[in-house]
């Protein structure tokens, strides 16, 4: 298909957009030591997260960590990192020049994330207005990806249909986030994950840097279908 059926854009946000992992990891060996639980790597955290701040609590506690005592670690986890979001987050190189030449494009641009919607809100307002006014969080009432809820929320709000939308990730979660919501789908290799992580997860098209990423989207040759 040619490109120029894509109108609109969904990006994730934590390593995609923003590297986030270090803010990611302070607050989770933060509520980790408040719980008497032992800390975790920067590294460690990186494998963790992708499936929601839920599923990153329940994998850092120790095995065998009850649904309560799990339960109060990441409610110390929330509210340390809504206060602590943005004490070493920032913008992938190139990111916010890319963002800016799709708007110039007329480009629709949004966000989807497993993140807090207080906390997707904040950091798209932060770092990304005026470029994207649409940020998808994790509500009650939306389901986390790999669920395809964020993104049809996402893709009603821009008026966008699966004919004309791409989504951008770096994970296996958004390939599968991707597929499940019928959309092609780009991976990036300069966030959480690595090229041979994401081909091994059914990565059909990716992309190493923001400028190559803006070079496939005008490309004639996007990439397959997820």
């Amino acid at each position: 298909m040619k490109n120029t059926q894509y109108r609109n854009i969904i990006f994730d946000l934590d390593g995609t957009l923003l590297n986030t992992l270090d803010d990611l990891a302070a607050s989770t060996n933060y509520a980790l030591h408040a719980c008497g639980y032992p800390p975790r790597t920067t590294e460690e955290v990186r494998l963790m997260v992708g499936n929601g701040v839920g599923k990153l609590i329940e994998r850092a506690v120790p095995q065998g960590t009850s649904h309560d005592a799990t339960s109060q670690c990441l409610d110390i986890f929330r509210q340390h990192y809504t206060e602590h979001c943005l004490d070493n987050t920032q913008p992938y190189p190139g990111v916010i020049e890319m963002l800016s030449e799709l708007k110039r494009r007329e480009i629709g641009l949004a966000i989807v994330s497993n993140k807090l919607q207080t906390v997707v809100s904040e950091l798209n307002e932060h770092f990304f207005a005026p470029n994207i006014s649409i940020a998808v969080g994790e509500t009650a009432q939306l389901k986390c990806k790999p669920a395809p809820d964020m993104l049809l929320q996402a893709m009603n709000l821009m008026e966008a249909t699966d004919t004309n939308t791409i989504y951008v990730g770096d994970s296996d979660v958004d390939i599968q986030t991707a597929h499940n919501a019928t959309l092609p789908c780009i991976s990036i290799t300069w966030g959480f994950r690595d090229k041979d992580f994401l081909i091994q997860h059914g990565a059909t098209a990716i992309a190493e840097t923001p400028a190559q990423l803006l070079e496939m989207i005008k490309s004639d040759e996007l990439g397959v279908r997820s």
